[in-house]
């Protein structure tokens, strides 16, 4: 069901769209999903909107790494600082916000609720990758901010073809509407 109304205070938050995770053999081309943000953040940045960049990155000794015990962890070292630079297509950063996270989701140890709120911010618009990593811990702390929120489908991927679809068809209709980028630029325009 495609998006019904965007608020007069939207912002797009783009999830992890940086170069080291753009490089991963994603669902649906990396390449097109930054397309699509790249038009989302055009269009928000021309509306006065915020635009906030958010990305994973760790300290080069890696003492910031999440600590715990799992069957399949997270990265053992911290990568090369390449790994966190956004792609010359999202444009210059100007007065984009930037988020730099160290857990998958955007809101747990940042201040990205703070920066939102100050900002009059009641709904977030948002995609970014991976779909239910980083994208769903973040949909899901937004909707218990009390944010409205729409997640855009072509604008968001996965590595996994199945968690991407369990995301969209069973997480993100309980919390959120879902768009493609052409319904939000509507939305945005009207």
């Amino acid at each position: 069901m495609p998006a019904t109304a965007l608020d007069e205070r939207s912002a797009l938050v783009l999830i992890d769209l940086q170069k080291g995770i753009l490089a991963l053999p994603t669902v649906h081309p990396s390449e097109a999903v930054l397309k699509n943000a790249t038009r989302l953040a055009e269009t928000f940045r021309a509306q006065g909107l915020p635009v906030v960049r958010v990305r994973v990155a760790w300290s080069p000794d890696g003492g910031d790494l999440p600590a715990g015990r799992a069957d399949q962890p997270g990265p053992a070292a911290a990568p090369s600082a390449e790994f966190a630079e956004f792609p010359d297509e999202l444009g210059p950063l100007g007065d984009d916000i930037v988020i730099t996270k160290r857990h998958w989701g955007a809101f747990t140890g940042t201040e990205l609720d703070l920066q939102l709120r100050r900002r009059g911010v009641t709904q977030i618009v948002l995609a970014g990758i991976s779909t239910s990593i980083g994208v769903e811990s973040t949909a899901r702390s937004a909707f218990e901010h009390s944010y409205h929120l729409t997640v855009v489908e072509d604008a968001t991927t996965d590595l996994d073809a199945d968690s991407h679809t369990h995301s969209f068809g069973k997480i993100f209709p309980r919390i959120a509407e879902t768009a493609t980028t052409d319904q939000v630029l509507t939305l945005l325009k009207a």
